[in-house]
């Protein structure tokens, strides 16, 4: 300014504007230019539930290097067994993407899916099992939690 002082969008030296570094990370991409619009992983609208387990396939390991980065990444955190949501979570990817990406992959031949049995998952026996065994974990004191 002609008074000496610097502009409040200047930066220290006078000359270029504060903000993120040029060379810094890059801006995150929209979930659904890395799905192509899509909002259903099939067809058929069905959607693959959280538990889903996925591992990659032999043809999908050799394959790496041909794969977008989203796919090269979901694929390659599938040498083990992988649920979709802990995909999403490693990732850091949001859990629509991972499942869209994930259908994809299977029909290519570069993931196996395994989707859990529907019956066993809604068994509320499982989950006051699941209930009670959190219980019986001391907290950091070694006091038992409440039980109702």
């Amino acid at each position: 300014m002609a008074d000496g002082r610097t502009p409040s969008s200047a930066g220290e030296d006078g000359n270029t504007p504060p903000g993120p570094d040029p060379g810094g990370p890059v801006a995150a991409v929209r979930p659904f230019l890395v799905t192509a619009g899509r909002v259903a992983p099939s067809a058929n609208g069905r959607t693959m539930p959280v538990e889903t387990q996925v591992v990659a396939t032999a043809e999908g390991l050799a394959e790496l290097d041909r794969l977008s980065f989203e796919q090269h990444d979901i694929v390659a955190a599938c040498r083990r067994p992988q649920s979709i949501a802990e995909i999403a979570a490693r990732l850091r990817l949001h859990l629509n993407v991972v499942r869209i990406l994930s259908e994809d992959l299977r029909a290519a031949g570069q993931l196996t899916v395994h989707v859990p049995d529907s019956g066993v998952t809604h068994d509320a026996s499982v989950l006051r099992r699941v209930i009670d065994g959190l219980r019986a974990i001391p907290d950091s004191r070694g006091v038992l939690r409440d039980t109702d």
